[in-house]
């Protein structure tokens, strides 16, 4: 079941595989992002010291979070993942020029996950292709639809 989607990273990127890591979060998160309080839109994920951050994703803390947690939203947050799976993840990143990027975050098994695509990044043509074929699709549904 998905929480957030990140519609801009399928604007923006090829999506070659998709992986998916759970996250490091604090209490006062976890209540936000089941109430609906996140967003992926500007966040990417980096390599830093052999392990994966995500970066940018803004979580906005509920009104009644406590008055002892001082909430940032906008940290930092670790993601978790198997080590074989970073370090593959990691030769490609550095290797061939492929980025990672935060697809969707969604629940497994009561478990708040984020799905991570390794993506080469679309030129400005390749978005204009991709509208372009969009729209040609959406004519033909309608075509169909009045010739019933």
């Amino acid at each position: 079941m998905s929480i957030v989607e990140n519609k801009k990273a399928f604007h923006d990127y090829f999506i070659e595989q998709r992986f998916e890591a759970g996250m490091a979060l604090e209490g006062w998160e976890v209540k936000a992002i089941r109430a609906g309080r996140a967003e992926l839109k500007e966040a990417y994920v980096i390599v830093q010291g052999g392990a994966l951050h995500l970066i940018g994703s803004h979580i906005s803390p509920l009104p009644t979070a406590s008055t002892h947690v001082h909430p940032d939203p906008t940290r930092t947050r670790k993601l978790l993942m198997h080590a074989a799976e970073i370090n593959k993840l990691i030769g490609s990143v550095e290797r061939a020029g492929y980025t990672l990027v935060p697809l969707n975050l969604h629940y497994t098994r009561g478990r708040i996950k984020l799905e991570i695509g390794l993506a080469k990044g679309k030129k400005q043509h390749d978005k204009r292709n991709d509208e372009k074929e969009k729209d040609w699709k959406r004519e033909q549904q309608r075509m169909l639809r009045q010739k019933r």
